[in-house]
């Protein structure tokens, strides 16, 4: 299986891949929020990627471009994300949060509340299959 750098232009289109094919299994988030994420330090292409997480439609969706009017923004480090979006570190998470490395404005209740919800099921396969084409 091909492998690509996170956040890549390859890497965004098969993760993209990856979420139809877990589309219609995935449970509905228990938390709804629309989340605008800015992710740092960029090692290729432009030094920022603007992206979001919006689960207010009753399913995760993760995209590039913001939303306009966003619950919560969240900005950090490219590897930093990595580690929280593909690998599922919560440690990295917190560790980040108290260094400062994850600077977060608006509705910190929701954030909580959605990262408070572990994947479960057929997520927990898409996470794994993300993993998988991830370098």
């Amino acid at each position: 299986m091909p492998k690509y750098a996170f956040l890549s232009p390859d890497w965004i289109e098969a993760a993209r891949v990856v979420k139809q094919e877990h589309a219609h299994a995935a449970p509905a988030p228990s938390t709804s929020v629309r989340m605008n994420l800015v992710v740092e330090q960029m090692p290729f292409g432009e030094p920022t990627v603007d992206a979001h997480l919006d689960t207010s439609a009753g399913a995760i969706e993760l995209e590039l471009g913001h939303l306009e009017g966003a619950d919560v923004k969240v900005s950090l480090d490219y590897t930093t994300a990595k580690a929280i979006l593909v690998d599922g570190d919560g440690q990295a998470a917190m560790q980040a949060f108290m260094a400062g490395r994850i600077r977060v404005e608006g509705d910190m209740a929701k954030l909580l509340a959605f990262q408070a919800t572990p994947p479960a099921g057929r997520a927990l396969e898409a996470a794994d299959q993300i993993r998988a084409i991830t370098e």
